[in-house]
Parts: C-alpha cells; sequence; structure tokens
C-alpha cells in the first residue's frame, strides 16, 4: 500500500514537535491556555483536518522528550527521523524562538496572522526550505543507519557533499573505500534523477559506487541500496537548460 503524506506534512512535525518538547509553554507563545483552544484553532485555520491529527502528531514526538507523556512509545523509533531533522535545523532554540519560527510558516503558507512576531533571522528563514525537501531528511537518516547496510557494517563514514564531487559520503570498510550518493523519496515509489557527475563518478568506480534511495519518508523509512548504478539500472539520458 502507498503512503501519502499529508498535505501540511511539514507544519503538523513543527507542532507536533514543539508540543511534546515545550508542553503548554509552546501553546502560551500563540496566546492560548489550554491545549484543545489551540488544537481547535490549528483546525479552523484548515492546517490540520481534526482535532485527532494535532493530538496524533504529538503522540509520536512525545516518546522522543522527557516528559510526562509516553505518546506512541510502543513505534519505538520508527519516527524519530523526523526529530532529527528539525532538531538540525532548530534543535538549540528556545520555547520562544521556535514558536516564531512556526508562525512565520503559518503566516506564509496559510495567510493566517497569530500572535506577534519577533524578528527572526535570515539563516533561519532559509532553513524553511530544507523542511520542504526530501534530500537533507534522507541524508540524516542514513548517517544515523548506514551500518544497516552490509556492505558498511562496520565502516567509518566521512561526510563528503560540500565537494560536490559526485557523491555525498566516503564509508571505509577495511582499507576499502565506498562512495555513497543519497536519494530521497517522501513515499514509497517515484522517480530519481543523476546529475552528470554523479553518472559518470558512478562509472568510474562501479562497485564501490552505492546509490542508496530512502524511501517511504513520509511513513516508516527504508533504504533501497544499488552498487554499480550506472551499469544495473536503465538511465534515460535528459538534457536541462537553465534559463536566467
Amino acid at each position: 500500500m502507498a503512503i501519502y503524506k499529508h498535505e501540511n506534512y511539514e507544519i503538523l512535525n513543527l507542532l507536533g514537535y514543539g508540543l511534546a518538547k515545550f508542553n503548554k509553554e509552546f501553546i502560551k507563545e500563540f496566546g492560548f491556555d489550554s491545549k484543545t483552544s489551540f488544537y481547535k484553532s490549528i483546525v479552523n485555520n484548515n492546517i490540520a483536518d481534526t482535532v485527532g491529527t494535532v493530538k496524533n502528531r504529538q503522540d509520536l514526538f512525545d516518546p522522543f522528550f522527557d516528559n510526562e507523556r509516553k505518546g506512541w512509545w510502543q513505534k519505538g523509533d520508527a519516527y524519530i527521523h523526523r526529530k532529527i531533522l528539525i532538531d538540525s535545523l532548530y534543535g538549540e532554540l528556545n520555547v520562544r524562538a521556535f514558536a516564531n519560527v512556526v508562525k512565520l510558516y503559518i503566516r506564509e503558507k496559510f495567510k493566517v496572522v497569530t500572535e506577534e512576531i519577533e524578528e527572526i533571522s535570515p539563516i533561519l528563514k532559509s532553513k524553511f526550505r530544507q523542511l520542504q525537501e526530501t534530500g537533507q531528511e534522507a541524508e540524516l537518516f542514513f548517517m544515523n543507519n548506514f551500518e544497516n547496510i552490509e556492505q558498511f557494517r562496520n565502516g567509518n563514514l566521512e561526510d563528503a557533499r560540500l565537494f560536490g564531487d559526485g557523491y555525498d559520503f566516503q564509508v571505509e570498510v577495511s582499507s576499502r573505500f565506498f562512495l555513497v550518493e543519497i536519494k530521497g523519496l517522501r513515499n514509497g515509489y517515484g522517480s530519481l534523477r543523476l546529475t552528470k557527475n554523479e553518472f559518470f563518478k558512478a562509472k568510474e568506480f562501479k562497485d564501490n559506487y552505492g546509490l542508496i534511495v530512502v524511501s517511504n519518508l513520509a511513513d516508516v523509512p527504508k533504504m533501497i541500496s544499488v552498487f554499480d548504478p550506472a551499469d544495473k539500472l536503465k538511465l534515460t539520458k535528459q538534457t536541462v537548460v537553465n534559463k536566467h
């Protein structure tokens, strides 16, 4: 069965994270004294379909924080990739700063004016884009789970994303070097694109080049590994022209 992400996937995760981490201090930043009234405002502004939708998103994040609620504890770490992504972007923020980020998101996407927003730095605004793209979320999931791939077991991971050289990571296993390119899919299926640089790097390193597809990010992610993808995958060449 295909898993589809909720239309407002990103903001619901931000709300669930804020409620689980900061509890009532979070809703006070929006001018509410009770969670019930806060939930209803989210529904009334068409951010969530029902109050239960908001509660469920808090339940998802509750087990990852030291609070009095257990939430969906029986799910274990199945959804921790969502917390890791938000931590990487906003984990250092206090409740007021994080609430301001959420308010800005709601104002820009839903045209809803909440409580007054304090000035937000340009870099925090730039991080909005990362919530809507699968790339960073997939990369973070790989970084925390790469040893589950047989070829990388007991390997040493090095980040190569800044180099822009046709791969995201290098994994050294017993003096053998693998180059790894990560692609993310929100659902359980979809199309992928290799850049020219990635394709030629894959042809050069063959079985030592791994294409790792992290799919189903909207639910419980899974990794699919293809080594020597330039030879094993049926690829179609496309030319993309950027118009300035």
